[in-house]
């Protein structure tokens, strides 16, 4: 058994930070060495302790959890995973710190939650495990996507799966594809209320049109559905005219909405026209429906392990035999728009 994440808890609540502290210390595999109530505390905590993993407040007196974490990946790199209200605000200053190189995230518990940082314990252990250098997070390339006129879209759906490290991934790779892109589905774990914020940070950095997914939403070219997190699931439907689905069932693989429910739904819609990607994540959620659709006769991508932040989705996924071809995350993005683009004797 390897040695127990050591963590350090930062929180300007004294209450927020023991319940923190007692979610992670009732797990044996983590072991909480340390407490700061503001970036001075933890600054010298970090200097005193070596933490393997941080966990960092948003909002904090005196600097506030991002200008701290943009501090700590300059002079420090290390896995750093933000704690942030479920609130707007809470969910583009979250953002952000994903984009600098935050690990991952985690939604303060509401009245009423039964489970707080119900899967924070597995970050943190994912993230003491992490190979990936936290000096030098991944980044979309420079370079412009095609130009409307040089990309023939052909007929085929994409459908992307991404978790942990998703938020810089799926930026790295929609960055790539031109305003006449194929239409594109998304399933990134996060929390309610962050991906309407997701959408539009997209939409704002991306050629495409990028929103949230909507029940009925005409699935077109030029367009990219990012499923809404927490109470649905997003599924595609309509031979005729495909569109979007968001479904109440139980969570699958342990998340709503789950990349497998998407996955399956492409598969038994698209069949051989689409195009299966799976992205950096925790666990095996979309594993099974990337096979599904492989088998249906899609094309299949999976993320290599070198440029994820977690490899679990993809390696399950790549073990299983659902990944045609496993590709680096600055490559990934091209390869989509080849294995959709039009023939030139006609559409696919």
């Amino acid at each position: 058994m390897s040695a127990p994440a050591r963590v350090l808890v930062v929180d300007d609540s004294p209450t927020m930070r023991g319940l923190i502290t007692a979610v992670l210390s009732s797990d044996p595999e983590v072991n909480v060495i340390g407490q700061a109530g503001d970036a001075l505390e933890a600054r010298e905590a970090i200097k005193r302790l070596n933490p393997d993993v941080v966990t960092l407040d948003i909002e904090m007196p005196n600097m506030n959890g991002l200008d701290f974490l943009e501090k700590i990946m300059t002079l420090r790199p290390m896995p750093v995973i933000m704690v942030s209200t479920m609130t707007h605000r809470g969910a583009e200053a979250t953002l952000a710190a994903l984009e600098i190189g935050a690990f991952d995230c985690v939604g303060k518990p509401g009245p009423g939650d039964l489970r707080p940082f119900g899967d924070l314990a597995e970050k943190v252990k994912a993230a003491a495990r992490t190979q990936r250098p936290f000096s030098q997070p991944v980044t979309a390339a420079a370079a412009p996507p095609p130009s409307v006129a040089d990309f023939r879209v052909g007929r085929k759906i994409v459908a992307i799966g991404s978790s942990t490290g998703g938020v810089e991934a799926l930026i790295a790779v929609l960055q790539k594809f031109p305003a006449n892109c194929p239409p594109t589905v998304i399933t990134q774990h996060m929390p309610p209320t962050f991906t309407k914020s997701f959408a539009e940070r997209l939409n704002r950095l991306c050629a495409p049109v990028v929103q949230e997914a909507t029940d009925g939403a005409r699935l077109e070219i030029g367009k990219i559905y990012l499923a809404p997190g927490g109470e649905r699931h997003l599924q595609v439907s309509g031979a005729s005219a495909p569109c979007c689905r968001l479904v109440d069932r139980a969570p699958v693989n342990g998340h709503r909405p789950s990349v497998d429910v998407l996955f399956d739904s492409v598969a038994e819609l698209a069949g051989r026209n689409a195009v299966g990607v799976i992205l950096t994540g925790m666990g095996r959620d979309g594993a099974a429906g990337l096979l599904k659709m492989r088998h249906a006769g899609a094309r299949t991508l999976g993320q290599n392990e070198k440029t994820c932040v977690v490899y679990g989705m993809p390696r399950v996924a790549h073990e299983l035999g659902a990944v045609e071809q496993q590709l680096p995350l600055s490559a990934i993005g091209e390869e989509i728009l080849k294995m959709t683009a039009a023939r030139k004797e006609g559409t696919e």
